[in-house]
């Protein structure tokens, strides 16, 4: 049954598990149930096509010259007849009532209030997965900067670098800027770096861990700017798009420091670009975690019980990019698949130990330098050299009671023998 018949009733669907969000952490709940139960309802809602593909490739695939297609494993509708699921594609998620345990939907094909029809659907357990969303601050505008946080954007942008050698600026140079960066560069295109601090993973790492990774990421041929922020993105009407609107984009940046002496070498500029990315941090839209009435924080994500990954409200789950533990967002994949476990166990009453919530190791992508961080880093801290040479660094960060809370491990890569 098509979504678009579906959405033409408001006849309330039959009741079982309802799941918001198609992406990596909405499948592996499904794949979790269905290993346990065939046959319970599922209905996953998702705004897009519900296409399954791993979404950390997003930051790899265009130096291999992967095009979106390429990164699919199974589409949306074939992924759902696999698994005898419900799909509601290209369906938004307008209202949640929690007392009644429904959900309201819209087409989001059909925008025009008059033609669009709604539909409450009834849920038993309802699991969110709608995943995080990108910042744009007032200083990118989101209609001329990309992210690469969907692979319909990814594939949208990757038609734009096909043209040829371009110059992007990326601002935000954490964990997904600075693997896009190489990537882009390896893709042969010009890459400036932009980021607020004085190096790449700063908010992360401390200063002696980071200013070898910027060294790092300067010695590929990257044009690093550390502590600057970009106060404006316009698109220059140079005559040159002839009207379909790819001209180039100017990005003005100017210093950003505490102090007056680490600005003096530093001056306000702008850059002429082709293109520019934002990489500035996610953020959980309110939306639905508001109707549910469920406890939530933008930045880190809807609060869950650690051992159940129950919210706040009863009969609700949730789960990848939208979720946070103890109050840490959780928007890694490693550990998706033993939280589907313990949601699937939990929703069909199955006896379960809990889920135990263990950081997973965060590893850099990057040829230029090998990074490895364990625990739950954090820049400002207690952070204690271990080993120091010129090919490695080793940190461990100590809590309140001198126990290693997290360690980060640099090393320069192999040298290629010749």
């Amino acid at each position: 049954m098509s979504s678009e018949t579906i959405l033409s009733t408001t006849t309330a669907a039959s009741k079982g598990i309802v799941i918001i969000g198609a992406g990596l952490a909405g499948w592996h709940v499904i794949d979790a149930i269905r290993a346990k139960d065939k046959d319970v309802p599922i209905t996953l809602i998702t705004i897009d096509s519900g296409d399954r593909y791993h979404k950390p490739m997003l930051t790899m695939a265009i130096s291999q010259n992967k095009q979106a297609s390429d990164l699919v494993r199974a589409t949306g509708a074939d992924a759902a007849k696999a698994a005898q699921v419900t799909l509601l594609a290209n369906t938004q998620v307008t209202d949640i009532d929690a007392t009644a345990q429904t959900v309201q939907l819209i087409s989001a094909l059909r925008s025009d209030p008059v033609y669009t029809n709604y539909a409450t659907i009834s849920y038993d357990k309802l699991v969110l997965a709608m995943g995080a969303h990108p910042i744009f601050p007032k200083s990118l505008p989101e209609e001329l900067v990309w992210h690469v946080n969907h692979i319909e954007r990814f594939g949208q942008l990757q038609e734009k670098l096909a043209t040829g050698s371009q110059h992007i600026a990326i601002v935000g140079a954490g964990m997904v800027g600075t693997e896009i960066a190489e990537d882009l560069l390896k893709a042969g295109h010009e890459v400036t770096l932009i980021d607020l601090n004085d190096a790449p993973l700063s908010q992360m790492l401390p200063a002696k861990a980071t200013a070898r990774i910027a060294e790092a990421v300067k010695s590929q041929g990257i044009n690093f700017l550390g502590g600057y922020q970009v106060t404006d993105v316009i698109r220059i009407n140079d005559g040159s798009n002839n009207g379909n609107n790819d001209g180039k984009l100017q990005v003005s940046y100017e210093p950003l420091a505490s102090n007056e002496e680490s600005t003096e070498s530093k001056q306000s500029d702008i850059l002429i670009v082709d293109q520019v990315i934002a990489s500035t941090g996610l953020t959980v839209d309110g939306t639905l975690p508001t109707a549910a009435g469920v406890e939530f924080n933008r930045r880190t994500g809807i609060e869950v019980d650690a051992p159940t990954l129950r919210t706040t409200t009863d009969n609700i789950y949730a789960i990848g990019d939208c979720m946070s533990i103890n109050g840490v967002a959780c928007r890694y994949v490693a550990p998706l698949r033993a939280q589907a476990a313990t949601i699937a166990d939990d929703i069909l009453g199955l006896e379960h130990s809990g889920y135990d919530h263990k950081p997973p190791m965060i590893r850099l992508k990057n040829k230029a330098i090998s990074v490895m961080v364990t625990g739950v880093p954090q820049a400002n801290g207690n952070w204690q050299i271990t080993t120091e040479s010129d090919d490695e660094l080793i940190m461990d960060l100590l809590d309140d009671n001198n126990e290693v809370s997290a360690t980060v491990t640099i090393k320069a890569p192999p040298t290629v023998k010749a």
